[in-house]
């Protein structure tokens, strides 16, 4: 797996005691903001669907929750995140095999109805490229390929003498003018 990849926020599900969801998001986000992990753990989101109550004869409309017990987290998989999350209160632990979080697919997002930005750069095959964030920082390379869909520019960067192929996210590069 390349460093672009394992620095990408990704959605994950962790499981909590029932009716502790909203206690469960209110006690994560403050310890974001506690411990500066706003570029670490993006979102908190505890899905809610409009229904169509009858209660006594009348219609009324509530927000009820779409997966009672779950909390949806939007964030980068590190021992920090993994660790704070797996130590809130209410948290049971993620969805996965194991102890090893699952991220979900792009199919499964939008089938929550979770949008997935789209993002356009302003580059072409074969412009040179320099990386301003993550493991290759300062690294300067030519576009060979870009993945659209998974926000990221295959660059050529020389390592050693050999040509290596590199797969950086969209956000982090600039076009080398």
């Amino acid at each position: 797996m390349s460093e672009a990849v394992e620095n990408e926020a990704r959605w994950y599900v962790v499981h909590t005691y029932s009716g502790y969801e909203n206690k469960v998001k209110a006690d994560i986000e403050k310890t974001i903001e506690n411990r500066k992990l706003q570029d670490q753990i993006l979102e908190v989101l505890v899905p809610l669907q409009d229904v169509v109550e009858l209660k006594n004869g009348a219609k009324k409309q509530v927000s009820k929750k779409m997966f009672p017990g779950y909390v949806l987290l939007n964030m980068i998989m590190n021992d920090a995140t993994w660790y704070v999350v797996r130590n809130t209160r209410g948290v049971t632990g993620f969805v996965g095999p194991g102890s090893k979080p699952v991220p979900l697919t792009e199919s499964e997002m939008k089938n929550l109805g979770i949008k997935v930005p789209e993002m356009e750069i302003d580059v072409e095959l074969g412009d040179m490229v320099k990386v301003v964030s993550g493991a290759w920082a300062g690294t300067v390379g030519t576009i060979t390929d870009i993945n659209a869909a998974k926000q990221v520019v295959t660059i050529e960067v020389d390592i050693f003498g050999r040509g290596t192929s590199v797969e950086i996210s969209f956000m982090d590069v600039t076009k080398v003018e």
